[in-house]
């Protein structure tokens, strides 16, 4: 039997940067998702590998069991019901095997992703053979939460075949888990997260993991939902960000100019709240609509220009909002700034044409364009493969 599973990206509506300094953040997932596709060989192909295919970047690992086995002397006893942090001995492990795939100097950044492959399926599975495919409609290193997608996908496929998860076998079509199932499968993300990040806040994991949208603020996250469907033009710059440096600035601009930071963070934290109260609110019709999304681009006209206060805004950041206001269109940059993506509210009542006018002119500019839903499903599978 085949199973795929997916899950969604993630964009910050409010709060970036200052969340760190313990104002409130609001996240929301987004219709764009990573696809993980798992395989077991039948008897008849005697095939003893462990494959990993990444279709995007046209690459493909693989391991013999034994192999693993013999690397990996203290794994392969799956114990799925119970997420395990991968040790410094066990990451080094991993490590090595990951090296012996040779990947090129220009795709080695995937090679965290590569060994908390391995680390989730060993923990979860144990030493099976089996191909899992990986696509994505989501670009990598752009701050819209690829990582957590994958290791939200990829622990969902895996626990699909374990004693934890009790599913459907027969449901056609893509299945939404319950809320045991998505606890268990956030917590085993979250462990591959932090394989690849290091010490990460949970927060994309856990929004990919759920869906709709999540309040943050001082490690507490509260899902909330929206009310009304919400839409957004995702300009991806292509131009690379330091996190650690852009957050590393901030907190240096905190310490030089610790008042009026301390305002600009306030002042953040109560976008959010204010945001996040709008989100929630009932809209009975068009008007209603109309007047609520007036109020979340006013909002996040504010939080850019305090972003902008923060010193993590770009000259690409900068072409983009330029470029949307001529349309009376408001942007602001999500995640770490510095380049990266920025968001554009679509109102409902916006033309296509308008959308297409403005897409077109940031196309012409080398920019990358998504269009996006903003806070639908969060993780989901899916058996016998198809879609």
């Amino acid at each position: 039997m085949e199973v795929k599973a997916r899950a969604p990206g993630k964009i910050i509506l409010t709060g970036e940067h200052a969340v760190v300094h313990g104002s409130t953040a609001v996240a929301a997932s987004i219709d764009l998702c990573t696809y993980v596709s798992l395989r077991f060989p039948t008897l008849s192909d005697n095939d003893d590998t462990l494959r990993l295919q990444l279709k995007d970047m046209a690459l493909e690992f693989s391991w013999s069991i034994s192999k693993l086995k013999a690397a990996l002397p203290d794994l392969g006893f799956p114990f799925s019901s119970t997420p395990t942090s991968c040790c410094i001995e066990s990451l080094k492990l991993l490590a090595v095997l990951v090296e012996e795939q040779n990947i090129p100097e220009e795709k080695i950044g995937l090679a965290s992703g590569a060994s908390a492959f391995l680390w989730l399926y060993s923990s979860i599975l144990g030493f099976k053979p089996a191909t899992v495919v990986v696509t994505s409609e989501l670009p990598i290193g752009s701050g819209l939460g690829s990582s957590a997608a994958f290791c939200v996908a990829l622990s969902a496929a895996l626990l699909a075949f374990s004693d934890s998860f009790n599913l459907d076998l027969s449901h056609q079509g893509w299945l939404v888990f319950g809320e045991n199932e998505l606890e268990l499968l956030n917590k085993w993300a979250f462990e591959g997260e932090k394989i690849i990040h290091g010490r990460p806040s949970g927060l994309d994991n856990t929004v990919s993991t759920y869906g709709n949208m999540i309040k943050f603020r001082s490690g507490n996250l509260t899902r909330i939902k929206s009310t009304m469907p919400l839409k957004m033009l995702i300009t991806n710059t292509k131009v690379g960000r330091n996190t650690r440096a852009l957050v590393a600035g901030v907190s240096e601009r905190t310490l030089r100019h610790p008042n009026a930071m301390a305002s600009v963070f306030n002042a953040v934290d109560s976008i959010s709240e204010e945001l996040s109260t709008i989100i929630q609110s009932y809209a009975p019709d068009d008007p209603s609509i109309t007047e609520k999304e007036e109020k979340i681009e006013e909002l996040m006209e504010m939080n850019q220009g305090l972003l902008q206060c923060m010193g993590v805004s770009h000259a690409s950041i900068e072409n983009v909002l330029r470029t949307t206001l001529k349309y009376k269109l408001i942007s602001k940059l999500t995640g770490a700034g510095g380049g990266g993506c920025v968001l554009t509210l679509l109102p409902t009542l916006l033309s296509g044409t308008v959308v297409d006018k403005v897409v077109s002119e940031l196309e012409s500019c080398g920019f990358q364009c998504l269009t996006a839903g903003i806070g639908g499903n969060g993780a989901e599978i899916c058996f016998g493969g198809s879609s």
